[in-house]
């Protein structure tokens, strides 16, 4: 079954007890039990849920997984996997994780005890070092948030192995229509599905995917004690929304491919970072591990600051606003909005300037994005 008919029907056979084509929403927080100890395979809805089970048989053939546990965000993901970690634990992360990761980890589980080492800049040298120290995880997304920098998913995978160990790939900035890390080797794979998946920017969602039964086994239970369930409505809206994700994605791909090109001959434009370009240090190996490019690149333009701010402020059609993956096209400052937690001087060290703007590109007509560029610029 190809990518666009599995997003239509798996997970969504029509209700047995209706025929309703489209599986109902049960909103409801428990359950008839048949007899004390013994359900229908649901007691309480912080446990489990007939919309997370449709949603995660979903995503998990998505990604090609074997399983998959949803969560109510990407934090809230991300707060269940780290739950299964120790006191005395490390984590390797590659250069460019999301800043509410590195919030995460510096500001919450550091205090319990799991030491999280970033390595700043990520050469083959530094990486080996680091998993010398024998940490659990390897984690890192590609492309990176917001330079959009590539790893090679297939290299790094075999350089954990080689240390014994695992891979945890964020793989919300491409979509499981972009890129499959499980396929590549790695071992976990998560995603905000606030972003590309649900793609209307009207739900918060997260998942944990892998082919390991056991993470399965501890994501469920960690759902559940933790509380960081979703509702079933969010499930539900997260699922009509993967739905069209590859007709999205080509279009989002389509119109940051023009947007790039545009912006990288623009007078004013020092630099544009998009995978896509032939210019980008990582087109090759982005065209290698990827089906296709997403909408999201990052500029920096040959203007002052508060002229950059200025413009970023006053688009017609870009909104200013955090997150990124919906129909409608997005615009944010890494330095003041999703990376402000990291201090001045650790921000510039990954490269990250008070100048960069970052643009999530939408599905609309493309003449009017490059119009209100254009407009703005001049």
């Amino acid at each position: 079954m190809h990518f666009a008919t599995k997003a239509i029907h798996i997970g969504s056979e029509p209700d047995p007890v209706t025929g309703a084509v489209m599986p109902p929403i049960n909103m409801t927080s428990t359950f008839e039990l048949d007899s004390p100890g013994h359900s229908k395979g649901y007691d309480y809805t912080r446990a489990n849920n007939p919309n997370f089970t449709r949603l995660e048989l979903l995503l998990a053939s998505l990604e090609d997984a074997a399983y998959a546990t949803v969560f109510s965000s990407g934090m809230g993901a991300l707060s269940a996997l780290i739950s299964t970690l120790s006191q005395g634990d490390k984590v390797v992360a590659l250069n460019g994780v999301y800043g509410g990761t590195y919030r995460l980890f510096n500001h919450i589980f550091n205090k319990f005890g799991v030491e999280f080492i970033d390595v700043i800049p990520v050469t083959v040298e530094a990486v080996e070092k680091a998993l010398s120290l024998k940490p659990k995880w390897l984690i890192f997304e590609t492309p990176t948030n917001p330079l959009m920098n590539i790893f090679d998913i297939e290299f790094f995978v075999k350089l954990a192995k080689k240390y014994g160990v695992l891979t945890v790939i964020d793989n919300t900035f491409a979509s499981p229509y972009c890129q499959n890390p499980l396929k590549l080797g790695a071992d976990i794979v998560w995603h905000s599905t606030t972003k590309y998946i649900s793609g209307h920017s009207d739900v918060l969602g997260g998942v944990v995917m892998s082919n390991n039964e056991q993470l399965k086994k501890d994501m469920d239970f960690a759902r559940k004690t933790l509380g960081v369930n979703p509702s079933p409505f969010d499930c539900w809206l997260i699922m009509r929304g993967a739905k069209t994700l590859q007709l999205r994605m080509e279009q989002h791909q389509k119109n940051a491919m023009t947007i790039a090109n545009y912006l990288e001959k623009h007078p004013k434009v020092r630099k544009v970072y998009y995978p896509g370009l032939k210019s980008h240090q990582g087109h090759e190996i982005a065209k290698k591990q990827m089906r296709c490019f997403n909408g999201m690149l990052s500029v920096e333009f040959n203007l002052p600051l508060e002229d950059t701010i200025k413009m970023i402020s006053s688009f017609k059609y870009f909104t200013l606003a955090e997150s990124l993956g919906g129909v409608e096209s997005l615009v944010s400052h890494p330095a003041t909005m999703t990376h402000s937690i990291i201090p001045k001087k650790d921000r510039e060290k990954i490269g990250i300037s008070d100048g960069l703007v970052r643009f999530s590109i939408g599905i609309e007509d493309c003449a009017d994005l490059i119009e209100d560029l254009d407009k703005s610029l001049s």
